[in-house]
């Protein structure tokens, strides 16, 4: 029979995107009780309870009842309270999101779910939408969120109709700390030490005095002259509108030694963090106001020793077309705050939070390498590069509860920025030629612009607002039945500009090839030898454009418990999105090449899940619904932008649109114990128009760009087993008295094919195309693993913070991109990475103390991506990633 609670529960999950505290309050209890050391979030439901004492005394028993979200949510959920991410012991969410069966982690911070893209899941924090600082994304990059300020995280699997309709494989809602219950402050601190980066070789430059904070201190600021000749409206070349004299005055007023000569550092210093965060309540009449603050900052180093190589043949037999040994060094600052109020006034909750990310690159690069197209030379590559990347949030949730009515409001507005200042890159070229044919006599040289090497120089530019609101009503009908309406709205706009310039030379004597970059660009070389700028900058439209999505939504859903022990969730979603993507003509040429993409669509998008209730201990539920996925801004646009993380060229397609999924699942769970679960699952999805990268070879440059494949399918299977051994009988010492044996599993089984018939087509930037030239039939799915384990086997104590946790996990290979003409796809090899973590809770001088040691990638995996025929392999990407330890301690006052 279904218990009340559990509906109560249900009711309180349809509003948890509207009521991120109570949802944060409610998920340690999913996983059930926090280890000791961390003090369980409060419940939902409390009561005091009158129990008559002896001598005529009454003693009151004050219980609070959580329910167990994972079991009680009328949809497929999966959840990570504070005390298991506090067990990954990851710095950033994206880490232990990788833990959840089904998802898996790309490009640092892009979370799969089951396979699907990161185009295919949805992020929020709080329930509200967020806006990406990244050009290639409009998804955010979840490894910018410090797991300092999150507290707890839901996946939800299976769609329900108060969702977006961008929900292919999932939703991930993050949420912030919750105000707490009584003050607290924490400071921690930490260091660490990667074995491939730590005190060894790396490059660097120096930049400017504050980079180790990630902020500049003005030396990547855009120069005066410079500046207003940006502003100008014209293109920067020599001719009507500038002269050599007003060029060659740029070009000696941009920052030149601190932000171009790459310097050889043999001891890469160590990595280390810092953070304070603190709260407390305030008693107010008939309520109770809550304040929590945190702040916080990281700052490691990662050097990638990369073979990068591109290959022409078809079957990639003979040398490779391009080779580049590469050294790689990144310098990674993230700055974050976070400050949040919470008013309680009987059953009605305010909050208003706020977040500031700020996450900082400084990369240096090195590259030596050949290429056939440029046969007898070696070729030196220098990049030099700083990205800025900032996240602010602010929103406001108000939940009101009158009686069996209830009323949530939520708005938002957030902002991104992504400024990329000063990217740097010298080529530099060696003949090897007998020396009696070689003037140079063996050694580099640049000769600005000639047929021995370049120097260029780039400032981009990202700005992205998002306003979002919404207002669900919900009520409750009957004891069993409740019913939800609701409204939600979102307006994106982005604004992406990217400015680039060669500096160039006719002429220069050999001495003056031969000089190192900052020498080579310095004021006497550029005013003796007329060095001069040239925009390269397309002046199509291409090097800027404006994009904006607005969405309009409304929904119902009822949920009713239809039989004893069966429950359904069912509901509706009419959704119209309006997506632009335009160039903006910065020249004023009054015309562009390219054609504005202009995609305004509406859907119904239906969603049912059915739970039925086997026994107390057991349930089953099918689900089925239809959800959407849109091309992301930057993929809609025809202009390159170079990703310094995979060093590759990447270009949009304005013909792209929409694609449509109808996905079904079915799932068994057993609750067998309290805190114990095992569920499986099968799933399945029909795509239509999924959108797919694809790979071409211009004169050795790798270009990515998308299409729309015709159909695809994806299918598959999941298992999840969480079981706690006490360890009591194991003797009658103290030690194991209050220890248990941790054991969390879970594998994910997928398969997805490509369907291309006889007449497919797809649309490449206007021109409709034999899809058969761009796709395999039977191929899979970008971005899908076969296989995905994961394994946590932990000992920890259940009086006081003591564990020792071993987590493994374990990707197989798959699809980054199609491959170019013919040739057999790029895939990416993750392999298998084995993490161990320890922490340990203490009292000193009447203070908490964690200590916490990590020590990850003990298999010392090398990172690989490849393209393999037969025997014949080609590296696009491969280099060995460190093993990695760390010592932090957190001091609760």
């Amino acid at each position: 029979m279904t218990k009340r609670p559990i509906f109560a529960s249900l009711l309180l999950l349809s509003s948890a995107l509207v009521a991120p505290a109570a949802l944060a309050q409610q998920e340690p209890a999913a996983e059930g009780a926090a280890p000791a050391g961390e003090r369980p979030a409060s419940d939902e439901a409390q009561g005091d309870v009158s129990i008559p004492g002896g001598g005529g005394q009454e003693i009151v028993v004050t219980g609070r009842f959580t329910p167990n979200v994972v079991r009680a949510t009328p949809e497929v959920v999966s959840v990570l309270s504070s005390a298991d991410i506090a067990r990954t012991g990851e710095g950033d969410i994206s880490g232990s999101l990788q833990r959840v069966t089904g998802l898996s982690v790309v490009g640092g911070g892009f979370v799969y779910v089951r396979g699907l893209g990161d185009r295919y899941s949805l992020a929020l924090l709080n329930g509200s939408p967020l806006p990406s600082p990244e050009p290639l994304k409009r998804v955010v990059p979840l490894d910018i969120f410090p797991s300092n300020v999150i507290d707890s995280t839901l996946v939800q699997k299976s769609y329900s109709a108060n969702f977006p309709g961008e929900f292919g494989g999932g939703v991930i809602n993050l949420t912030t700390k919750a105000t707490p219950r009584e003050p607290f402050m924490t400071l921690s601190g930490g260091i660490g030490w990667d074995s491939e980066t730590t005190n060894q070789l790396g490059y660097t430059y120096y930049g400017g005095d504050t980079d180790w904070t990630g902020f500049d201190d003005g030396t990547r600021d855009v120069p005066p002259l410079f500046a207003a000749a940006l502003a100008s409206g014209k293109p920067i070349l020599e001719g009507a509108d500038f002269s050599r004299d007003e060029l060659k005055a740029m070009a000696m007023q941009l920052s030149n030694a601190p932000t171009t000569l790459l310097q050889q550092n043999d001891h890469i210093p160590v990595n280390w963090s810092a953070g304070l965060t603190g709260g407390t309540t305030i008693a107010l009449p008939g309520g109770e106001l809550g304040i929590i603050a945190t702040a916080g900052i990281s700052n490691k180093w990662r050097t990638r020793d990369t073979l990068q190589q591109t290959s022409v043949e078809r079957d990639l037999s003979g040398d490779p077309q391009s080779s580049y040994d590469r050294v790689v060094t990144d310098n990674r600052v993230v700055v974050n705050g976070l400050l949040g109020f919470g008013l309680e006034l009987g059953d009605h909750k305010l909050r208003w939070t706020s977040l500031y990310i700020r996450d900082t690159l400084k990369q240096a690069r090195l590259a030596l390498g050949t290429d056939r197209n440029q046969s007898d030379r070696d070729i030196m590559k220098q990049d030099t590069a700083w990205y800025e990347r900032q996240l602010i949030n602010t929103q406001f949730v108000g939940e009101f509860k009158f009686d069996r009515l209830s009323l949530d409001l939520r708005g938002a507005y957030a902002n991104s920025q992504r400024e990329a200042p000063y990217e740097r890159s010298f080529t530099y070229v060696r003949t090897n030629l007998p020396p009696e044919q070689d003037p140079v006599g063996g050694k580099f040289v640049n000769d600005l612009g000639g047929s021995r090497g370049d120097a260029s120089i780039a400032f981009s530019d990202l700005n992205e607002d998002l306003w979002s609101g919404g207002v669900d009503l919900s009520y409750e009908i009957a004891p069993r039945v409740s019913a939800t309406v609701g409204y939600a709205y979102s307006d994106t706009h982005r604004v992406a500009t990217r400015r680039s310039f060669l500096f160039r030379a006719a002429n220069l004597p050999l001495a003056v090839q031969q000089l190192r970059p900052d020498y080579l660009l310095s004021d006497a070389t550029i005013q003796l030898y007329d060095i001069t700028m040239i925009e390269t900058s397309a002046q199509d439209g291409t090097a800027a454009f404006d994009a904006r999505l607005r969405t309009h939504a409304g929904y119902a859903q009822l949920q009713a418990e239809i039989v004893p022990g069966v429950n359904v969730n069912a509901g509706v979603r009419y959704e119209q999105a309006k997506q632009t993507v335009a160039p903006v003509d910065l020249f004023g040429s009054g015309s562009s090449a390219i054609v504005a993409t202009n995609l305004d669509r509406d859907y119904w998008l239906p969603a049912v899940t059915l739970t039925w209730e086997l026994a107390p201990d057991m349930q089953l539920r099918a689900s089925g619904s239809k959800t959407i996925a849109r091309p992301q801004f930057r993929e809609l646009v025809a202009q390159v932008y170079q990703d310094p993380e995979s060093n590759r060229l990447y270009r949009g397609n304005p013909s792209l649109t929409d694609s449509e999924l109808w996905n079904a699942e079915a799932r068994y769970e057993w609750y067998f114990g309290r805190d114990q679960r095992l569920s499986v699952a099968g799933f399945y999805k029909a795509i239509d128009n999924p959108i797919e990268a694809y790979t071409s070879i211009s004169d050795s440059s790798i270009n990515t760009s998308y299409a729309n494949a015709p159909k695809a399918t994806l299918y598959g299977a999941e298992v999840e087993l969480q079981k706690y051994v006490p360890l009591d009988n194991m003797s009658d010492g103290a030690f194991w008295a209050s220890r248990r044996l941790v054991l969390i599993g879970n594998y994910t089984y997928t398969q997805s094919k490509i369907k291309v018939g006889a007449g497919d087509t797809t649309v490449i930037d206007g021109n409709r195309q034999d899809a058969a030239n761009y796709f395999f039939d039977g191929a899979p799915l970008t971005g899908q693993s076969d296989h995905l384990v994961n394994v946590q086997i932990g000992l920890e104590d259940t009086d006081r913070l003591s564990q020792q946790t071993l987590l493994l996990t374990y990707a197989s290979p798959r699809v980054t991109s199609r491959g170019p003409s013919g040739q057999p796809d790029l895939l990416e090899k993750p392999g298998v990475s084995l993490d161990f973590i320890a922490r340990q809770g203490l009292m000193l001088l009447g203070k908490e103390i964690e200590l916490k040691f990590e020590a990850r990638n003990l298999t010392g995996r090398t990172y690989k991506e490849v393209q393999e025929s037969g025997s014949n392999r080609i590296y696009f990407n491969r280099y060995k990633l460190g093993r990695t330890f760390s010592l932090s301690a957190s001091l609760k006052f």
